[in-house]
């Protein structure tokens, strides 16, 4: 069985979801924690999976980019005022709606991509070696409930 670690980051966020019958299509918010799972098979010089330092360094400022900000579908009526008015605080999701599915998997394929990168940097004061693999995204919307994306 692999090593596992996780490393969370808690934003404010909210969204609108344009196809929901009930309340969840006005403007509301959520208090996010965002957990990145990593896993190796084995551990490194220092007897870890990496350091948490990597995570944070590869993801803080992606993860920041929904903070505060208002994540809504490209197709609600709304989106282009609110883009207007708000400029990057708006997120705007293609023809879907911002659940927090969707935000698990749109923030699991750009940190995959960051971890990629950082691995690549022979330089970095925090390494991550290739093994060290992204195992999955998970997004709480409540205290209570949650959605992840694996691969």
């Amino acid at each position: 069985m692999p090593y596992r670690i996780c490393k969370s980051i808690v934003v404010e966020s909210g969204h609108m979801l344009a196809k929901h019958p009930d309340k969840c299509q006005f403007p509301h918010g959520h208090t996010r924690q965002v957990e990145f799972v990593l896993e190796a098979d084995d551990l490194d010089a220092s007897d870890m999976v990496c350091d948490f330092k990597v995570i944070t360094t590869s993801v803080h400022e992606l993860v920041q980019t929904f903070d505060h900000s208002m994540c809504m579908n490209t197709d609600d009526p709304l989106f282009a005022q609110f883009k207007e008015n708000y400029g990057d605080r708006v997120i705007g999701f293609e023809h879907t709606d911002p659940t927090t599915e969707v935000i698990a998997k749109t923030i699991y394929d750009a940190a995959k991509a960051r971890l990629i990168l950082h691995a690549q940097n022979a330089g970095a004061a925090f390494p991550l070696r290739p093994n060290v693999r992204l195992v999955r995204v998970r997004v709480w919307e409540t205290g209570t409930s949650w959605a992840e994306y694996a691969e």
